[in-house]
């Protein structure tokens, strides 16, 4: 792969364009063979050093941000049981984790881990996703899933599996809920760290979220001080408009898997107050479109089958792949998830193929310009929806009889 391009000199820099690109990062790639292939180096896939090499790689090519796949079973070709297979890529590292490791030796780049919430308790996901926030100095989103894998629920006992995605949306919904209170319920002056005085916190800074629904009962506060971002950005995935009301009511980033321009066009037009919606796919590229398939051909030899994908799946040149990221934008989505099918070839094809490109048709930044994930975004950092509700409200104004307006003559 070419080396990366030069950032523009900082005269020429324009304002970021409206295109939003980002790459979802899970084991050796998307197709399962993908830690068969040359350079995937699988002997690494459990170390940090590995995960960093991937984001050092997606930061250089100015990706918005980075996505980290996990989940609380082994991976399987079955939808709600493991398959036994040990022919492909089994076992996760913490996705949290693994991005709070990699947040130090990153600078500008966003790092959104994915999170179940099905099986995970909304406190311990806002002191995570806050602390995140910390040590990335405001670089942390958070991606919400649910599950209703039976083998999931078995790890913890607590109830059955659940196929209703209506009920597993709505318990979703109320766990970001609670995790945003929390995040709000210190106000960013809270701590005083008053030596003089002895005081560390304004007690009266720090709020009760008082949650109560069918699902949680939360009280509050949060043990971790308001983060950078005071909400980190949260995103979910709707693999088809089942799906679309718990983007809508939940999601700043909204992901959609449209087949074609116009099931984009409906995917955004079903989520209207969603600020951003983007498209998914999974990527082959290669210099010419016949090597990118033959790639592939070669990929689904090893796996046994043909790939298949809730996403759609493209082969192809960088150019060929920006003239249908082009296309889907006309649509209305305001920016794309990549899933490269094989990490060590299809990353480097996009930081260094897709993204120069981007760049030559004017619609792809040439530096960053912000220093959190909301501000790539364009989001404005809410303020802690406590803070107003905490403050007396101001007396009326009085007017004293010399600042009185004078009577008017008759």
């Amino acid at each position: 792969m070419p080396a990366h391009p030069s950032p523009a000199p900082a005269s020429l820099r324009s304002p970021s364009p409206a295109l939003h690109l980002a790459v979802a990062l899970d084991g050796a790639g998307w197709h399962p063979a993908a830690w068969r292939e040359p350079g995937a180096d699988p002997g690494r896939l459990f170390t940090a050093g590995y995960w960093a090499a991937l984001v050092a790689e997606a930061e250089a090519g100015l990706l918005d941000f980075v996505t980290f796949e996990d989940s609380l079973s082994l991976q399987s070709t079955g939808p709600s049981w493991p398959d036994g297979r040990t022919d492909l890529v089994r076992g996760r590292l913490d996705a949290v984790l693994v991005a709070a490791r990699v947040a130090p030796l990153s600078r500008h780049i966003g790092l959104v881990p994915s999170v179940t919430a099905t099986h995970t308790e909304p406190f311990h996901v806002s002191k995570a996703l806050a602390t995140l926030d910390h040590v990335s100095r405001g670089r942390a989103g958070l991606r919400i899933q649910v599950s209703e894998r039976r083998d999931e629920a078995a790890h913890f006992g607590r109830r059955p599996a659940s196929s209703d995605l209506a009920e597993l949306h709505g318990e979703a919904a109320d766990h970001v809920e609670v995790v945003r209170r929390l995040w709000d319920s210190w106000e960013d002056d809270a701590e005083i760290r008053d030596v003089a005085t002895g005081r560390f916190v304004d007690r009266d800074k720090l709020h009760y979220i008082d949650f109560e629904g069918p699902r949680f009962s939360v009280k509050g506060p949060s043990i971790t001080p308001r983060s950078p971002q005071g909400r980190p950005p949260v995103s979910a995935l709707a693999a088809d408009a089942a799906a679309h009301p718990f983007l809508a009511r939940t999601a700043d980033i909204g992901h959609v898997t449209p087949r074609d321009a116009d099931e984009a066009r409906a995917a955004v037009a079903a989520l209207p107050t969603t600020p951003h919606v983007f498209g998914e796919l999974t990527v082959f590229l290669d210099e010419k479109p016949a090597a990118a398939e033959r790639r592939l051909q070669r990929l689904d030899a090893l796996y046994g089958a043909p790939y298949t994908s809730d996403a759609h799946v493209f082969t192809g040149t960088p150019e060929l792949l920006a003239d249908l990221l082009l296309e889907w934008r006309e649509a209305g989505l305001t920016g794309f998830r990549l899933r490269p099918g094989v990490l060590a070839h299809d990353l480097p094809a996009i930081t260094r193929g897709l993204v120069p490109e981007l760049r030559r048709r004017g619609v792809f930044r040439s530096a960053y310009e912000a220093a959190t994930l909301r501000g790539l975004l364009g989001l404005e950092r809410p303020a802690s929806r406590y803070a107003a509700a905490a403050r007396p409200a101001a007396p009326a104004a009085t007017a004293s009889p010399a600042s009185a307006p004078a009577a008017a003559s008759v």
